[in-house]
C-alpha cells in the first residue's frame, strides 16, 4: 500500500514524430512518470528540405510490397541514414533551447509500408545511429511487437490520449466518455470511457479511414500546391455527386478491425474533374468516412470529440463533418486546442509518453486498440554511446 501514495519518478523524453503527410518532423519534450502524471515543456517543428521530401515520396511510391523492400534495400539504406542524420539535426537544436538533462528519446520514424496482414510495419529509423550521434537512450520500432503479437500496429496513441482526457475531465468538467479524433494523413479514433486504469475495456480506438492523404494528393497531382490550405480549393469546388456515391459504394468500411495505410485509398475516382470540384468531393468523401467512424464509435453515447492534427485546420473538411453527423445528436467536435493543447503536437508527445512506458516495460498496447492478443510492450531501447 505504501507504493501506491508514493510519487513515481519522473523522466524527461523527447518524442519525435514523422507523419504520413512526409513533410517533416515534429519534436516535443515532456515530463511524465509513464503512469498519470504529464506535463509538456517545448514542442517544435522541423520541415524536410525539398530534397529530402521529394526523396523520401519517392520511396514511398516504389515499396508497395515486401518484394519491393529488398529490390530497394539500397535506397532504403541511404534514405534511413538521411532521415535519422535529420532527426539527429532536430534533437541538436531543440536541446539549445532545453538545457536539462534528456532521459530518453521515442523515435517513431517515417513509414513507408504498413501492412498487418502479412505482419509487416517498416519504419524508416535507424535508432543505433540516433543514439550515437545525440548520445541519448533512444526507444524506436514501437510498431513491431504489436504485429507479430496478432496487433495492427495501430493505432498507439490512445493509451497518451487517456492521459490526456483524465486532465480535460479535471480541468475543464468534461464528462466521460471523451473521444479524440486525429487527423493526420490516416484518420483514427479514440474512445476513453471513464478514468479507471483498466485499459483493456476503458479504451478503444481504431482507424476510420483518409485524413488528409487524398486530398493532399489530389493538391499535389493537379497543382503547384502542396495540400489545399483551410479548404479554399475544395469550398470554391463543387462536389459531384455521382463520383461521391460511386466511391462511397466501392469503399465500404464493414469492420474496423484493420488498420489502413495511405496506400490502401488513391484518388482515382476523381479523375476528370477540376482541381476545385475533385477536392470538394475528395473532402466531401473523406468526412463520409471519417463521420461514419465517429458514428460507430460513440455508440449512442453522448460524447465530445477533441479534433488534433493538421486536418483539424481545414474547415471545409470539418464543415463536412460535421453536416454528415447532423442527423445525430449525441456526438459534438471541438479541437483539442480549446483545452490547452497544441493539436499539431499531439503524437510527437504521445511517443515521447511511449518511450517512457516502454523503458517502464508497461504495455502500449491493449487489444480493444490495435486488436493485438494481449497487452503488448513496444519499442527497442538503444544505448550506443
Amino acid at each position: 500500500l505504501k507504493n501506491i501514495s508514493m510519487k513515481k519518478k519522473l523522466y524527461t523524453a523527447i518524442g519525435l514524430m514523422s507523419g504520413t503527410s512526409m513533410d517533416g518532423v515534429d519534436l516535443s519534450i515532456i515530463n511524465s512518470d509513464g503512469y498519470h502524471e504529464f506535463s509538456n515543456i517545448l514542442d517544435n517543428y522541423y520541415e524536410y528540405d525539398k530534397k529530402l521530401k521529394d526523396q523520401l515520396l519517392q520511396v514511398r511510391d516504389l515499396v508497395l510490397t515486401k518484394e519491393d523492400l529488398s529490390q530497394n534495400s539500397e535506397k532504403l539504406r541511404e534514405m534511413e541514414r538521411n532521415l535519422t542524420l535529420f532527426h539527429a539535426e532536430a534533437v541538436k537544436e531543440s536541446l539549445k533551447k532545453y538545457k536539462d538533462r534528456i532521459d530518453l528519446v521515442g523515435f517513431h520514424g517515417q513509414t513507408i509500408l504498413h501492412n498487418p496482414r502479412e505482419k509487416i510495419t517498416i519504419q524508416l529509423g535507424d535508432g543505433k545511429l540516433l543514439s550515437q550521434i545525440i548520445k541519448k537512450k533512444v526507444i524506436y520500432d514501437f510498431r513491431q511487437a504489436d504485429i507479430q503479437n496478432n496487433g495492427q500496429g495501430a493505432p498507439l496513441t490512445p493509451i497518451f490520449h487517456y492521459i490526456l482526457s483524465k486532465q480535460i475531465n479535471l480541468n475543464f468538467n468534461i464528462e466521460f466518455p471523451i473521444g479524440f479524433l486525429n487527423i493526420g494523413g490516416i484518420a483514427n479514433v479514440t474512445k476513453v470511457n471513464n478514468n479507471s486504469d483498466n485499459f483493456q475495456n476503458n479504451l478503444i480506438a481504431f482507424d476510420v479511414g483518409p485524413g488528409n492523404c487524398l486530398i493532399d494528393e489530389w493538391v499535389r497531382n493537379n497543382s503547384k500546391q502542396k495540400f489545399d490550405e483551410n479548404g479554399e480549393l475544395a469550398k470554391s469546388g463543387k462536389v459531384d455527386s455521382l463520383v461521391l456515391n460511386q466511391a462511397i459504394d466501392n469503399f465500404n468500411i464493414n469492420s474496423y478491425s484493420q488498420s489502413l495505410d495511405i496506400k490502401n485509398f488513391d484518388v482515382s475516382f476523381a479523375r476528370g474533374l477540376s482541381l476545385e470540384n475533385g477536392c470538394a468531393t475528395i473532402t466531401n468523401f473523406t468526412a463520409y468516412l471519417i463521420s461514419q467512424g465517429l458514428k460507430h464509435i460513440s455508440q449512442k453515447n453522448s460524447i465530445i470529440f477533441l479534433v488534433c492534427g493538421g486536418g483539424r485546420k481545414n474547415s471545409n473538411l470539418i464543415n463536412n463533418i460535421k453536416n454528415y453527423l447532423s442527423d445525430v445528436n449525441n456526438i459534438n467536435l471541438d479541437i483539442i486546442d480549446n483545452y490547452n493543447l497544441n493539436g499539431d503536437y499531439i503524437e510527437s508527445q504521445a511517443f515521447a509518453f511511449l518511450a517512457i512506458r516502454s523503458f517502464l516495460n508497461l504495455p502500449i498496447s491493449f487489444s480493444t486498440t490495435t486488436g493485438c492478443k494481449e497487452f503488448t510492450v513496444g519499442g527497442k531501447l538503444v544505448e550506443n554511446f
